[in-house]
């Protein structure tokens, strides 16, 4: 009973959180503006590419508690019996990511993806081999590599609590389906930060013309880092007057203070396609997710734990000693080079645009975006009509 009273208060306080944002645009293409020139999926979203589920579980407790888990599942199907090639990247190491090794080494996933806080990620390991091994058919595997991946929400979230519990992980993979992938304050993201404004999930896809293949590539991000903000091109964190060191470079009056916006942090990107990729060139796609990050305005501080885990939902193994697949050339991998780039940064904007003011550990308080003054500055660009 008790755990079921804790779940349906932390449903209604994250209804509470979101009532404010209700009335306005939720995803960065509300606001007129459309990035990138590849064209979107039917939902814009990870889920876009045929049997890629996504869950959450969202921990929003008293005046502390600001964190949750996020699971995405590469398909419907047995997991660890049909593994996806897979590979991973890191662009800056601050983080307590687990399972990349393996994942690097053999270029296959077997388990769920899944996303939490930095204190909580030993508890999603164990969470997410215990799933793995009570699925039917699995009563005979001794090893299980868990990925799971995580940012640091400190600032909103008590995050030395750990009061993400294994029941946690497993709600937010029973929860994982297709269709719509709910972004912002969820799961997570529901305590994270993002250039000092709050951050969130986010969402994109992209779907290549006929004449360069057809495929569909989706990027799903947990974002929680600062730096200097720029949509589509336009220094909207300078505008505003919320970036990295500003403090310093700014010239203010005698006695006028000058925050900065944290420029620690961490984003998690999770990429997938239904294109036919290799580990090796998955992994090349994981880097360009780099780029996206870097058109968002990310330098990669010293601090920020920057992870890329890239599948493809095609040549599944299930096990054979020898397997015939189909693989993409090389030659015809920069159009998703490019739908990578693009998604991802999409989905920074989209984490962004969804996510909601969040108050929590100590009367922090992370206000959401003030999208009326972006539309202001994207329309006086050029960008929007």
């Amino acid at each position: 009973m008790t755990s079921f009273i804790r779940r349906w208060a932390a449903v209604a306080l994250l209804g509470l959180f979101a009532v404010s944002a209700m009335a306005q645009p939720t995803r960065i293409r509300d606001l007129g503006l459309e990035p990138g020139i590849f064209a979107p999926g039917p939902l814009n979203a990870i889920t876009d590419v045929v049997g890629v589920q996504v869950g959450h579980q969202t921990l929003i407790e008293g005046d502390r508690v600001r964190t949750g888990v996020t699971a995405i599942r590469p398909h419907e199907g047995d997991l660890f019996r049909e593994k996806v090639p897979a590979a991973v990247y890191v662009g800056n190491g601050f983080g307590k990511a687990a399972g990349f090794l393996q994942v690097q080494e053999l270029g296959t996933i077997e388990t769920p993806i899944v996303l939490t806080n930095t204190l909580s990620v030993g508890t999603a390991v164990e969470a997410t081999v215990a799933w793995t091994l009570r699925q039917p058919g699995n009563e005979d595997i001794g090893s299980v590599n868990a990925v799971v991946g995580e940012t640091n929400d400190g600032h909103l979230n008590d995050i030395r609590g750990q009061h993400v519990t294994p029941e946690d992980v497993w709600a937010a993979i029973d929860a994982a389906t297709g269709g719509p992938v709910r972004e912002g304050s969820v799961g997570a993201g529901a305590g994270t930060t993002n250039f000092g404004w709050k951050g969130g999930i986010g969402t994109a896809s992209r779907v290549l013309p006929a004449e360069l293949g057809g495929y569909t590539l989706g990027a799903l991000v947990q974002t929680n880092y600062g730096g200097l903000l720029r949509i589509d091109g336009v220094p909207v964190g300078e505008a505003l007057g919320q970036y990295s060191y500003r403090s310093v470079v700014e010239e203010r009056a005698p006695g006028e203070s000058s925050p900065d916006t944290e420029d620690e942090g961490s984003c998690m990107i999770v990429l997938a396609t239904d294109a036919p990729l290799a580990p090796r060139n998955l992994e090349r796609i994981a880097k360009r997710a780099i780029l996206g990050l870097a058109r968002t305005g990310s330098f990669m501080s010293n601090g920020t734990g920057d992870f890329v885990i890239a599948f493809s939902t095609q040549n599944r193994t299930e096990g054979a000693e020898v397997q015939t697949v189909e693989q993409l050339a090389n030659s015809a991998m920069s159009p998703l080079f490019l739908a990578t780039v693009e998604a991802v940064e999409e989905a920074v904007y989209n984490a962004l645009t969804a996510a909601t003011t969040v108050r929590g550990r100590d009367g922090h308080i992370r206000e959401a975006l003030p999208l009326d003054r972006v539309e202001t500055l994207l329309r006086e660009a050029g960008r929007i009509e």
